[in-house]
């Protein structure tokens, strides 16, 4: 069962910029009891009036900061601080000392995500998830996008190819990007392409791929193939 299926459970959320004000109020939204902690006492202007949880000033790994957010009552805890190291520090407290059910930590530097997941708590890559959605309002429509793996470092993105790639093969676009196409998408169904699968009108890619190479994704979707590659 999803956590947030379940009404009113209490989640305390460490940080309150905007992600963790935003956060704060969608939660109260869904009828859920929610306090939020942070070091400045004035960053909880940003809840406004209408706020009913709790705000606790203060360090949001202190125990007895914790302790007065009701961390002992809690269901989930969220670090959305501006620290990746608080944010961690915080959020292995309340998993293994409080023992919350739930925690997610938000993270800024994608490389320590994958020791934070074999600590069985899940990160939120911020700069990871940014530079996606810049890639998708700056390069438009020919890629978008899809998943990200925990670290940041690998993207699955689809492609929409232009029609000068019908009748070329897969491996083609592999080594023209220097990508791997995981799947792909024809006539609404999906398939796995094998090495002598050749592009047909309408097929769309999901390609593995890292940020680096999301460029070679762009040029090659849109301008074609490229000399004597079939």
């Amino acid at each position: 069962m999803k956590l947030c299926s379940v009404p009113g459970v209490h989640i305390v959320v460490m940080g309150c910029g905007r992600v963790g004000s935003t956060l704060a109020h969608h939660l109260e939204r869904l009828d859920h009891s929610v306090a939020v902690i942070d070091q400045d006492p004035n960053a909880f202007r940003r809840l406004g009036d209408a706020f009913k949880g709790k705000t606790i000033a203060g360090i949001g790994f202190d125990r007895d900061t914790l302790e007065a957010a009701g961390i002992e009552g809690a269901d989930a805890f969220a670090a959305v601080s501006s620290g990746d190291n608080s944010n961690i520090i915080a959020a292995r407290v309340a998993r293994e000392t409080f023992g919350v059910g739930y925690v997610v930590a938000r993270i800024y530097d994608p490389r320590r995500a994958e020791v934070y997941e074999r600590l069985g708590i899940p990160t939120i890559a911020t700069v990871p998830w940014t530079a996606g959605r810049l890639l998708k309002n700056l390069l438009g429509g020919t890629i978008d996008e899809e998943w990200r793996d925990p670290t940041g470092e690998i993207v699955m993105l689809h492609v929409v190819l232009a029609e000068s790639w019908v009748g070329h093969r897969i491996t083609a676009f592999e080594a023209a990007t220097g990508t791997r196409v995981a799947l792909m998408s024809r006539f609404g169904r999906g398939e796995l392409p094998g090495p002598h699968t050749v592009i047909q009108a309408g097929d769309e890619l999901h390609v593995t791929a890292t940020d680096e190479l999301a460029e070679a994704v762009r040029s090659a979707a849109s301008e074609g193939p490229v000399g004597g590659l079939h």
